[in-house]
């Protein structure tokens, strides 16, 4: 699945357990993007629990909290905390750069 976003973009998840609801807003931003799997890491959400086994250099073993991967389809760029489409549009110089498509307007994100 191709996509426009980017490591470090703000995000709305729009599906799933963490989806954003009136009270709460499931925003955060993508610290990993794995293209082939299809899927992002959010910081802060879709939050599981990684059972270890204890080790050489740590005896107890136990349980962490980490943010678990979220398909790629079910989050969309935030901007000014309202999920829009982007698009790419290319400039006279033959540069591209990315647009988020807010009500039929682009607007650079991208500077």
């Amino acid at each position: 699945m191709k996509t426009k976003l980017k490591k470090g973009d703000k995000v709305i998840i729009i599906a799933g357990k963490d989806k954003r609801t009136k009270n709460s807003s499931a925003e955060g931003v993508i610290t990993y993007i794995d293209r082939k799997k299809d899927r992002v890491v959010v910081e802060g959400l879709n939050m599981g629990t990684k059972h270890f086994k204890p080790t050489a250099t740590n005896n107890q073993g136990g349980r962490i909290e980490k943010e678990m991967p979220v398909h790629i389809s079910n989050v969309m760029y935030s901007y000014k905390g309202d999920p829009v489409r982007l698009g790419v549009n290319v400039k006279e110089d033959g540069s591209k750069v990315r647009v988020a498509i807010v009500k039929g307007e682009r607007i650079e994100i991208d500077k």
